[in-house]
Protein backbone atom coordinates (compact mmCIF):
# COMPACT_ATOMS: atom_id res chain seq x y z
CA UNK A 1 0.00 0.00 0.00
CA UNK A 2 0.98 3.49 -1.03
CA UNK A 3 2.12 6.67 1.53
CA UNK A 4 -1.04 9.07 1.82
CA UNK A 5 -0.29 12.48 0.06
CA UNK A 6 -0.20 13.84 3.80
CA UNK A 7 2.36 11.38 4.91
CA UNK A 8 5.07 12.05 2.30
CA UNK A 9 8.24 14.06 3.00
CA UNK A 10 8.85 17.30 0.86
CA UNK A 11 11.38 15.08 -1.32
CA UNK A 12 9.00 11.95 -1.30
CA UNK A 13 6.45 14.29 -3.29
CA UNK A 14 8.98 15.99 -5.70
CA UNK A 15 10.21 12.58 -6.58
CA UNK A 16 6.54 11.41 -7.67
CA UNK A 17 5.41 14.83 -9.24
CA UNK A 18 9.15 16.21 -10.96
CA UNK A 19 8.63 18.97 -12.63
CA UNK A 20 7.60 18.19 -16.68
CA UNK A 21 7.85 20.49 -19.17
CA UNK A 22 6.05 20.40 -22.73
CA UNK A 23 4.87 21.70 -26.08
CA UNK A 24 1.94 24.33 -25.65
CA UNK A 25 -1.16 22.39 -25.90
CA UNK A 26 -4.21 24.28 -27.63
CA UNK A 27 -6.40 22.05 -25.18
CA UNK A 28 -4.91 23.91 -22.17
CA UNK A 29 -7.41 26.62 -22.51
CA UNK A 30 -10.60 24.11 -22.60
CA UNK A 31 -9.47 22.84 -19.53
CA UNK A 32 -9.13 25.98 -17.63
CA UNK A 33 -12.36 27.03 -19.02
CA UNK A 34 -13.98 23.95 -18.29
CA UNK A 35 -12.30 24.39 -14.33
CA UNK A 36 -13.86 27.96 -14.23
CA UNK A 37 -17.48 27.43 -15.04
CA UNK A 38 -16.78 24.75 -11.91
CA UNK A 39 -15.49 26.99 -9.90
CA UNK A 40 -18.76 29.49 -10.51
CA UNK A 41 -20.81 26.98 -9.50
CA UNK A 42 -19.10 25.89 -6.32
CA UNK A 43 -17.84 29.07 -4.73
CA UNK A 44 -20.19 32.06 -3.43
CA UNK A 45 -20.85 34.29 -6.09
CA UNK A 46 -21.75 37.95 -4.19
CA UNK A 47 -17.89 36.97 -3.02
CA UNK A 48 -16.07 36.63 -6.27
CA UNK A 49 -15.01 39.35 -8.31
CA UNK A 50 -12.69 37.56 -11.20
CA UNK A 51 -11.77 33.67 -12.56
CA UNK A 52 -8.03 34.09 -14.01
CA UNK A 53 -5.99 31.95 -16.55
CA UNK A 54 -2.45 32.56 -15.13
CA UNK A 55 1.03 30.63 -15.57
CA UNK A 56 2.75 29.71 -18.06
CA UNK A 57 -0.12 27.66 -20.05
CA UNK A 58 -2.08 30.94 -20.57
CA UNK A 59 0.97 31.97 -22.31
CA UNK A 60 0.88 31.55 -26.08
CA UNK A 61 2.93 28.88 -27.39
CA UNK A 62 5.61 28.38 -24.87
CA UNK A 63 6.63 25.52 -23.06
CA UNK A 64 4.78 24.72 -19.58
CA UNK A 65 4.16 22.55 -16.92
CA UNK A 66 0.82 21.05 -18.05
CA UNK A 67 -1.00 22.38 -14.82
CA UNK A 68 -3.62 24.73 -15.47
CA UNK A 69 -3.07 28.23 -12.62
CA UNK A 70 -6.00 29.99 -12.03
CA UNK A 71 -6.06 33.09 -9.76
CA UNK A 72 -9.31 33.46 -8.16
CA UNK A 73 -9.69 37.06 -6.60
CA UNK A 74 -12.43 37.51 -3.79
CA UNK A 75 -13.73 40.99 -2.61
CA UNK A 76 -11.26 42.38 0.22
CA UNK A 77 -13.97 42.26 3.07
CA UNK A 78 -14.19 38.12 2.41
CA UNK A 79 -13.10 35.65 5.37
CA UNK A 80 -10.47 33.45 2.85
CA UNK A 81 -10.94 30.57 5.21
CA UNK A 82 -14.65 30.14 4.50
CA UNK A 83 -13.47 29.28 1.22
CA UNK A 84 -12.14 26.13 2.30
CA UNK A 85 -15.11 24.14 2.37
CA UNK A 86 -16.67 25.32 -0.67
CA UNK A 87 -13.17 24.07 -2.68
CA UNK A 88 -12.35 20.85 -0.65
CA UNK A 89 -16.13 19.75 -2.22
CA UNK A 90 -14.75 20.72 -5.65
CA UNK A 91 -11.70 18.42 -5.03
CA UNK A 92 -9.12 20.78 -4.08
CA UNK A 93 -6.40 20.45 -1.34
CA UNK A 94 -5.13 23.18 0.44
CA UNK A 95 -1.53 23.31 0.12
CA UNK A 96 -0.65 26.56 2.00
CA UNK A 97 -2.05 29.27 3.44
CA UNK A 98 -1.79 33.33 4.72
CA UNK A 99 -3.90 35.67 5.86
CA UNK A 100 -4.29 37.17 2.71
CA UNK A 101 -3.41 34.03 0.15
CA UNK A 102 -4.55 30.44 0.00
CA UNK A 103 -3.21 27.56 -2.44
CA UNK A 104 -5.22 24.78 -3.52
CA UNK A 105 -4.33 21.77 -5.64
CA UNK A 106 -6.27 19.18 -7.43
CA UNK A 107 -5.09 16.62 -9.77
CA UNK A 108 -2.13 15.28 -7.43
CA UNK A 109 -2.82 11.07 -6.41
CA UNK A 110 -0.73 8.62 -4.52
CA UNK A 111 0.27 7.56 -7.87
CA UNK A 112 1.27 10.63 -9.70
CA UNK A 113 -0.12 13.35 -11.62
CA UNK A 114 -3.70 12.71 -12.75
CA UNK A 115 -4.66 13.71 -16.68
CA UNK A 116 -5.68 17.24 -15.65
CA UNK A 117 -3.83 18.87 -12.68
CA UNK A 118 -4.46 22.24 -11.40
CA UNK A 119 -3.46 24.93 -9.14
CA UNK A 120 -5.71 27.47 -7.84
CA UNK A 121 -4.72 30.28 -6.03
CA UNK A 122 -7.26 32.23 -4.10
CA UNK A 123 -6.24 36.02 -2.83
CA UNK A 124 -7.97 39.49 -2.11
CA UNK A 125 -8.94 41.79 -5.29
CA UNK A 126 -6.07 43.05 -6.71
CA UNK A 127 -3.40 40.78 -5.64
CA UNK A 128 -2.78 39.92 -9.29
CA UNK A 129 0.13 40.64 -10.40
CA UNK A 130 0.30 37.04 -12.40
CA UNK A 131 -1.61 39.18 -14.74
CA UNK A 132 0.56 41.56 -15.88
CA UNK A 133 3.00 39.15 -15.99
CA UNK A 134 0.36 36.97 -18.48
CA UNK A 135 -0.26 39.78 -20.56
CA UNK A 136 3.05 41.33 -20.81
CA UNK A 137 4.38 37.64 -22.59
CA UNK A 138 1.31 37.71 -24.31
CA UNK A 139 2.22 40.80 -26.12
CA UNK A 140 5.72 40.61 -26.35
CA UNK A 141 6.50 37.17 -27.91
CA UNK A 142 10.43 37.68 -27.83
CA UNK A 143 9.83 38.40 -23.89
CA UNK A 144 7.78 34.88 -23.88
CA UNK A 145 10.34 33.35 -25.84
CA UNK A 146 13.19 34.33 -23.26
CA UNK A 147 10.96 32.90 -20.37
CA UNK A 148 10.84 29.55 -22.41
CA UNK A 149 14.35 29.84 -23.01
CA UNK A 150 15.27 30.18 -19.24
CA UNK A 151 12.37 26.93 -18.28
CA UNK A 152 13.63 25.11 -20.21
CA UNK A 153 17.61 25.75 -19.27
CA UNK A 154 16.72 25.41 -15.42
CA UNK A 155 14.28 21.67 -15.67
CA UNK A 156 16.50 19.23 -15.87
CA UNK A 157 18.86 20.86 -13.00
CA UNK A 158 15.68 21.40 -10.88
CA UNK A 159 13.41 18.34 -11.97
CA UNK A 160 12.77 17.14 -8.78
CA UNK A 161 12.94 20.45 -6.71
CA UNK A 162 9.60 22.63 -7.46
CA UNK A 163 11.03 25.39 -4.81
CA UNK A 164 14.59 25.59 -6.28
CA UNK A 165 12.67 26.15 -9.92
CA UNK A 166 10.55 28.68 -9.18
CA UNK A 167 12.70 30.69 -7.11
CA UNK A 168 15.19 30.75 -10.23
CA UNK A 169 12.72 32.48 -11.87
CA UNK A 170 11.50 34.64 -9.55
CA UNK A 171 13.60 37.62 -11.11
CA UNK A 172 12.79 37.28 -14.32
CA UNK A 173 9.20 37.00 -13.33
CA UNK A 174 9.44 39.93 -10.87
CA UNK A 175 11.85 42.20 -13.92
CA UNK A 176 9.06 41.75 -16.37
CA UNK A 177 6.19 42.29 -14.00
CA UNK A 178 7.19 45.20 -13.53
CA UNK A 179 8.48 46.32 -17.04
CA UNK A 180 4.19 45.22 -17.62
CA UNK A 181 3.02 47.53 -14.85
CA UNK A 182 5.14 50.45 -15.34
CA UNK A 183 3.97 50.19 -19.62
CA UNK A 184 -0.01 50.42 -18.33
CA UNK A 185 0.69 53.59 -16.53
Amino acid sequence: MSKKLSEMSLEELWQLFPIILTEHKAYWREWYIEEETKLKEALPADQMVRISHIGSTAIKGIWAKPIIDILAEVAVDSDLQSFKEYLAAAGYLCMSESSRRLSFNKGYTENGFAEKVYHLHLRMEGDNDELYFRDYLNLHPEAAREYEKLKLGLWKQYEYNRDGYTEAKTEFVKNYTLKAKSDRS
